[in-house]
């Protein structure tokens, strides 16, 4: 634990130290919710979105897209940065296990992640009036769900790229498909049947699925859940397995 701890503290300050990676991840969310709130149209409720608002349902796909930065362009870059300069392959020398290694990366990339949703629903609810979620504890579930599921794909390419750039490339590639299916361009409530079937069955699609259940009161769908559970123990399972320290 104690190595745990040391390793999750020095790669927060390591993040922080990277002002791009600190502004996407910390910041970026808030200023979308801000620009898109800032459109009239956004804040009228819609027929096409159910009697919502667009800012409404933006605040939520802001949170997926907090944790898509995180774990899906920042821990794959991250990680095999550090085994392409050789620094993995120093850690190997002392007593860090991949599983440390993989989980204070989970932890701190979490943390940041924690963060930035924080101040997306502050910012949300005092600028635009956006309800908190009616189920805080099926929220903080959906949440804890769709961070572990997509931080275990984010690790899994990170233990599989065999550079930085190769795992930046990755991240960039696997970003869009899968912010498209949680609603980035197009809000999950206005794609057709075909669109909606597919998002549910993808880690970002079903989060925000579960995100949205939770704003309204209920807690996450079992669909949702069974779906980011099932790609936490896979891609989890494969990232600690095929971790290479060099």
């Amino acid at each position: 634990m104690r190595v745990f701890t040391k390793l999750t503290l020095t790669e927060i300050k390591l993040f922080l130290r990277e002002p791009m990676a600190a502004f996407f991840v910390l910041f970026f969310p808030t200023l979308l919710v801000i620009i898109l709130g800032s459109i009239p149209d956004f804040r009228k409720p819609s027929d096409d979105l159910g009697g919502a608002r667009g800012i409404d349902l933006y605040v939520g796909i802001a949170v997926i897209l907090t944790l898509a930065m995180a774990a899906i362009q920042v821990t794959p870059a991250v990680l095999a940065l550090y085994r392409e300069r050789g620094v993995l392959r120093r850690l190997a020398t002392t007593p860090v296990s991949p599983l440390t290694m993989l989980s204070a990366q989970l932890a701190s990339n979490g943390l940041a992640a924690i963060v930035s949703t924080a101040l997306v629903l502050v910012v949300g609810r005092v600028v635009f009036d956006v309800p908190l979620a009616d189920n805080v504890a099926g929220f903080v579930l959906a949440f804890l769900l769709t961070a572990a599921g997509t931080l275990a794909i984010g690790l899994f390419v990170a233990a599989i790229a065999p550079s930085g750039k190769a795992g930046n490339a990755i991240g960039t590639l696997l970003f869009f498909p899968l912010m498209f299916f949680a609603g980035l361009w197009l809000p999950r409530e206005a794609m057709p049947g075909v669109l909606q079937r597919i998002a549910d069955f993808t880690p970002l699609g079903a989060g925000e699925r579960a995100l949205s259940d939770a704003m309204t009161g209920s807690w996450p769908n079992m669909l949702s859940a069974t779906v980011l559970v099932g790609y936490l123990a896979v891609f989890g399972f494969a990232a600690v397995r095929l971790f290479r320290w060099s």
